[in-house]
């Protein structure tokens, strides 16, 4: 299977990136092709233009570096993100991915009676999210209100008409053990060297 993975995260020491490393080892144990969208070292900007906005009305495309990912995209049977959640929320170059880069035309269009989108990316059986954060749970679910569901699982994909979306959190990164963050990236590996 062709996996992409969207990554963003800027600093190569984080635990992100010992995930995106556990889960691309996983990965090729598996046979799969891991085609890797690292938005930080893409220096990816996240930002609408104007010329962004009209092109995206006009089911178009402006900048070359989202003409490309769009085109990976197309290929991917699995998408993978992986990224911190900060302030409760994905970083800007998550959030500037689907504003620019799912857009209508790649990644869904309306639907022909007027209700509801569809999705065109035909390859695409499932999606991953792989986060990591601070909180405890509980704490993100109850006070918080669970926004990275809501906003990337519900409001995201579930809209466009995807199925089989998945959402794998580390929580409390920072004060766990080394024990447990090593357990959770041999779990993750594991994961996806069985992933099918």
């Amino acid at each position: 299977m062709r996996m992409v993975i969207v990554f963003n995260h800027p600093y190569k020491g984080s635990y992100c990136n010992a995930l995106l490393e556990a889960v691309s080892n996983g990965l090729k144990k598996g046979n799969h092709q891991v085609d890797l969208i690292h938005l930080d070292r893409d220096g990816f900007n996240p930002a609408m233009s104007a010329a962004d906005l009209k092109a995206f009305v006009e089911h178009n495309v402006v900048d070359p570096k989202v003409m490309d990912y769009q085109e990976r995209l197309k290929k991917a049977d699995h998408l993978i993100f992986i990224f911190p959640i900060w302030w409760d929320i994905m970083p800007a170059c998550t959030k500037g991915f689907i504003d620019r880069v799912l857009s209508p035309g790649l990644a869904y269009d309306h639907h022909p009676r007027g209700f509801g989108l569809i999705p065109l990316l035909k390859n695409l059986n499932s999606v991953t999210l792989i986060t990591t954060m601070n909180k405890p749970k509980i704490m993100y679910s109850l006070l918080i209100g669970n926004l990275i569901k809501k906003v990337m699982i519900k409001s995201v994909f579930k809209t466009m008409g995807y199925k089989n979306l998945k959402w794998i959190s580390y929580n409390m990164v920072k004060s766990v053990s080394q024990e447990k963050r090593v357990k959770w990236l041999t779990e993750i590996e594991n994961r996806f060297s069985k992933f099918n």
